[in-house]
Order: C-alpha cells, then structure tokens, then sequence
C-alpha cells in the first residue's frame, strides 16, 4: 500500500495555540521513548530545555545580583557620616567604590532582565516547532497503526470463524460419542461396558 500523502501545514496549525512545555509534559514523553525521536526532534528538545535552563540562571543571576545590591546599599547607608580625618576619607573611598559597584550591578540587573524578558518568546518559539514537528511524528505512526489494525483486526476475524467451525465439530463429536456410548451401555450392559472403557480408556 503506497504512504498517504501529507498535505497538512502543521506548523500553521499549532501557531499561536496556548501550548504546554513539551519537554516538561510527562504526556509527551510518554508518547516518546528516546529510540522513537527524530534527530529534528532530539535537536529541537534540547534547544527548548536550553531555553528553559537559561531562564532559571538568569532568574537567580538577577535574585544575586539584587541581594548584593541591597547589601552595598546598606553599607552605603551605615557610612555616610564621613569626617575629615584618614578613617573619613577611607570610608568616602569605600562609598565611592559601592555607588560605582551599585551602579554596575543596575546594568547587569538590567541587562539580564531584557533578556529575560525575551526568553518566554523565544521558547514558544522553539516549543511550537518541537509540536510541528511531534505532529508529522504522530501523523505517520497514525496512518501505520491504522494499517496494522486492519490487518490485525482481519486476522481475529478469520481465526473467530475457525474457532466457530472447530466448536460445532467439538460439539458434534462429542454428541456422536454419547450417542454410541448410550447405544452400547444399552445393548452390552453396565458391568460389559465396565471392560470395554478399561481395555479403552474411553470412560464417560
């Protein structure tokens, strides 16, 4: 039988859908032993799962860098009282030196946060062409499990008609044996019919 022709646009069917994670859904995975993944699949998995690990650095790379921020920013407010004298300037320089970490730790912070911003675009993007191309997976397994189950089901069909015509020659060897049993227990006797099943085996 020739393969069915795919004129489905699965990348137009799954645009703009609100999808689960693929790789964080145990549905999917089920669907998916490792030996049944497309190299495409495989590569697309890992990019979304990259994804995923990125946004959970930069979550914490941000959680960080504010921990650290508020932390000079308290020593900022515990040192203000700056004298003259060499312990003055000393705290004046360290003040300094914090407002200038303060002041780039806002530009990582703030930096981080635009490519946060960016991620969650960038994994729908990822996670619809891992779905597109899931879909063409499940579409062919479709198409030969259909197949299959035709011939499967074909199969117990005709094994369904020999088990009926093997019981109906089960029942009618067995209805002819109690019939030539009877007939002898009847003609022969009981204590005759005794000698005939031991010499036999043929005891009803």
């Amino acid at each position: 039988m020739g393969k069915k022709e795919n004129n489905i646009n699965f990348d137009k069917v799954v645009k703009d859908k609100k999808l689960p994670i693929l790789t964080i859904d145990n549905r999917w995975h089920e669907l998916f032993t490792e030996d049944q993944k497309t190299p495409e699949i495989q590569e697309l998995e890992q990019k979304v799962n990259n994804l995923l690990k990125k946004q959970g650095k930069l979550v914490n790379d941000i959680k960080d860098m504010k921990k650290l921020k508020n932390g000079l920013i308290k020593d900022i407010m515990e040192n203000m009282d700056v004298g003259n004298d060499l312990i003055g300037k000393a705290k004046e320089k360290k003040l300094d030196k914090n407002k200038q970490f303060i002041n780039e730790i806002n530009e990582k912070i703030e930096f981080a946060m635009d490519e946060l911003a960016d991620i969650p675009y960038q994994i729908k993007k990822e996670n619809e062409e891992l779905l597109s191309e899931s879909i063409k997976n499940f579409y062919t397994q479709l198409e030969i499990n259909k197949t299959e189950l035709k011939e499967v089901a074909a199969w117990i069909s005709s094994i369904r008609e020999e088990l009926k015509r093997k019981i109906l020659i089960k029942q009618d060897l067995e209805t002819k044996n109690t019939k030539i049993y009877t007939y002898m227990h009847d003609i022969l006797g009981a204590e005759l019919m005794e000698l005939f099943d031991k010499e036999n085996g043929t005891k009803q």
